[in-house]
This record gives structure tokens, C-alpha cells and sequence, in this order.
């Protein structure tokens, strides 16, 4: 590090590109695993003879065990590297992906599921932190679209696994070729070194993560808020778009679900880069709050439209509006957590968040249910109200943008 703005010297910038790649890969790896079972609902539900609305249970399981994994991991992360315990969390994730293939009864489905949850916690936050102490303070805004975008190509994986694969291994087989991710570890031990800023904090007397969060209370709270305002808007949009709505309440084909994921998630990823590079022009608060804005006129396009061409539309850009806002969060996180705990913090807000929002599968399905199942109407009052709450959280939140990683 040569100056106070977190810029970098020339000869650090090929090993910038390979942490980068390697936060990219685990965090699209971690999400092809989690999103294989939103395309298997209705399998799973069949082989244990239960209704889908039980297995979306799962989901919550999943996502309400993260903050736990976020917490553990990313302490164990500011203490021994953030560079061993991605390896470990990596190899964690996709050991209980591969278990849950086998699972005998719905209850160890559940708990599987739940494992899942806390080894899928720890990924994000670690790599984010990572990423953004070694990389130039120039590169943050593009390089956290990037980030996000991993989260809607492991959905396209998830994709075109589900389009080519399922008929043929079923969602056993699926949750088998989940475990793929583990060999990513050869990559990160051989190529990824530690963080620099990591490094210089190790020789620094450590803070108990408790004195830093009471110190912060106020920024602590306001990104726990913001980070569940967040997960609803991303879960509502996501989780029962393919098998619930265009699958059970359009009665679309194998195929075009398929089609209509694979637009929409390449939606995603553009949105993800695009609003990234954007907030590094403009900020971060303004950025978010413009492509949380414009989902908003969106939603009729995409939650009442007809005719698989129109849904396809009007997901392709409800999704670039989501990640775009999303391709934010990794770098404006990351600027406003305290440095002392810099791989704790934005995970663990970021998934106490999604534990505050993990019920939306599964009240998005109730509501559903008691509505003639009409999913599209569920879905749109959950993106129309947190799309609002998100842009009202940017008119007063904080804003750290090229912040020195390094003196936060």
C-alpha cells in the first residue's frame, strides 16, 4: 500500500487479477450450490410426499444459519487470514452440498441445509474483504459489480445444470455435482496470497469484535436494516420466479423456464458491473438508490405479464435493476466497516440481514396459496415495498467511498 487512498504499486496488479478471480469464482460457486435447490422444489417434494410450501422451508433453514457461519468464519478470518479460512469455508460448503444429495429423509434434508447455511455464510464476507484490501482503490466500484455478478452466475450455472442435467441425474444428482466447487482451494493455495492490510493489522494488539460494535453501534444497525431491505430484495425476486411462478402458476415447459432464467440472470450480471463502475463515477448511496428506483416501474412488466417473450423482458430488467443495485454492496460495505474487523463486519450485517428476511420463500408461498396461488401478486408487493425502503435507507445512510482500507 503506497498511499493513505488504498492505491497499489504496478507489480501488485497480476496478483490483484488472481484474488479477484478467486473471490469471483467462490462466491458464484457458493451460489450455483444454494440456487440448484430452488430448481428442485418440486422433485424434492415429491420424493419425501410433502408440498412445496414445506420445502421452502429449507431456504429459511439456509438463510437463517448464515449470519452463525458469517460471525464464526469472519472471526476466524480476522484472526488467522482471510486466505485459510476462505480455503476452509469453500471445502466446508461443498462437503454438505454433496451430503445433502444423499440425504434419506426430509429432516436430514433440513439439517443439511441448515449446515449449508453456516459454511455458505462465512464465503462472502471473507472474499469481499480480501478483494477490497488488495486491489487498487480505482479498481473497488467495477471490481464489486463484478463480486455481486458471481451471485447471478452461479444462478446461470444453476441453470443450465438444471436445463441439460436433471433429467437426467435428478436432484440428487444435482446436489452431487454441487460439490465440484471444492477444487477451487487448488487454485487459491497456489495463487492467492494473504492480504496485505491483514498482515499489517496482525502485528497490531487485537480489539475485542464486541467493544468495535458497541463503538459502532448506530452503523451496525442501520446496515443490518439495510442489508434485510436488501436480501428482500433479492430472495423476493429470485427464489420462487422459476418453479413456483412460471412453473406452477404458468404452467411454463422445462425449456422455458430455462430460457427465461438463463435471460434473466445475464440481466443480473449486466446490472451488477454496470451500476458497479457507475458508483465509482457518482457514489454509492446514489448508485443504489437509482437502481432500486427503477425496479419500481418494473414490476408490472414483470410480475403481470402474460406470454413467456413479456416475462422474459420484464425479468431481464427487473434483474438488472436488482444486482445493479446489488454490485454495490460489496464495495460499500467494505468502506464502512471499521478496519479492525473488516471480515466479520460486512458479512455478519449482510447475513443477520438475510436471517431477518429468510422467511420470504416461505411467506411469499403462504400469501400465494391464500390468493388463488397467484405468485406474480406476492412478488410484486415485496419488491414494490423494500424497493421503496431501500431508496428512502440511501437519502440518509453513510457513504466512505475510496476509503483507505488500510486507516478506516
Amino acid at each position: 500500500m503506497s498511499d493513505t487512498r488504498g492505491s497499489m504499486t504496478e507489480p501488485d496488479i497480476a496478483t490483484a487479477r488472481k484474488v479477484v478471480i478467486a473471490a469471483f469464482l467462490g462466491w458464484t460457486l457458493d451460489a450455483f450450490d444454494f440456487f440448484i435447490l430452488i430448481f428442485t422444489f418440486g422433485a424434492v417434494a415429491k420424493t419425501f410426499h410433502v408440498g412445496i410450501t414445506a420445502v421452502t422451508v429449507a431456504i429459511t433453514l439456509t438463510l437463517a444459519m448464515r449470519p452463525v457461519g458469517a460471525l464464526l468464519f469472519g472471526r476466524l478470518a480476522d484472526r488467522y487470514g482471510r486466505r485459510p479460512m476462505l480455503m476452509v469455508n469453500i471445502v466446508a460448503f461443498s462437503l454438505f452440498e454433496l451430503a445433502t444429495g444423499f440425504a434419506p429423509s426430509l429432516i436430514a434434508f433440513m439439517i443439511l441445509r441448515a449446515l449449508y447455511g453456516i459454511a455458505m455464510g462465512g464465503e462472502w464476507g471473507i472474499g469481499s474483504s480480501l478483494t477490497m484490501e488488495s486491489i487498487p482503490a480505482r479498481w473497488r466500484g467495477w471490481v464489486s459489480g463484478l463480486l455481486q455478478s458471481g451471485y447471478p452466475a452461479g444462478y446461470f450455472l444453476a441453470t443450465v445444470l438444471f436445463g441439460f442435467a436433471f433429467p437426467y441425474v435428478g436432484w440428487r444428482g444435482m446436489f452431487i455435482i454441487g460439490a465440484f466447487p471444492a477444487l477451487l482451494v487448488l487454485y487459491i493455495r497456489s495463487s492467492v496470497p494473504e492480504s496485505p492490510v491483514w498482515r499489517e493489522m496482525a502485528r497490531q494488539p487485537r480489539v475485542p469484535v464486541s467493544t468495535v460494535l458497541r463503538k459502532h453501534l448506530g452503523l451496525t444497525v442501520y446496515a443490518v436494516i439495510l442489508m434485510m431491505a436488501f436480501n428482500f430484495f433479492s430472495h423476493g425476486s429470485q427464489d420462487l420466479y422459476p418453479s413456483a411462478f412460471l412453473g406452477k402458476q404458468h404452467h411454463f415447459s422445462h425449456a422455458t423456464i430455462t430460457t427465461i432464467a438463463l435471460i434473466y440472470n445475464l440481466g443480473a450480471m449486466i446490472g451488477g458491473i454496470a451500476f458497479g463502475l457507475l458508483s465509482q463515477k457518482i457514489g454509492r448511496r446514489l448508485t443504489i438508490g437509482i437502481a432500486a428506483g427503477l425496479a419500481i416501474p418494473l414490476i408490472p412488466l414483470w410480475a403481470f405479464s402474460m406470454t413467456p417473450v413479456m416475462l422474459g423482458l420484464g425479468a431481464f430488467l427487473m434483474q438488472i435493476c436488482v444486482q445493479g443495485a446489488w454490485g454495490v454492496i460489496p464495495v460499500h460495505l467494505n468502506e464502512l466497516s471499521p478496519k479492525e474487523i473488516r471480515a466479520t463486519f460486512p458479512g455478519f450485517v449482510y447475513q443477520l440481514g438475510n436471517f431477518l428476511a429468510s422467511y420470504n420463500a416461505t411467506l411469499q408461498a403462504s400469501f400465494a396459496a391464500s390468493h388463488g396461488h397467484n405468485y406474480g401478486l406476492a412478488m410484486a408487493w415485496v419488491i414494490g415495498i423494500v424497493a421503496v425502503v431501500i431508496v428512502v435507507l440511501m437519502l440518509f445512510g453513510p457513504e466512505s467511498k475510496d476509503v483507505s482500507m488500510a486507516h478506516s
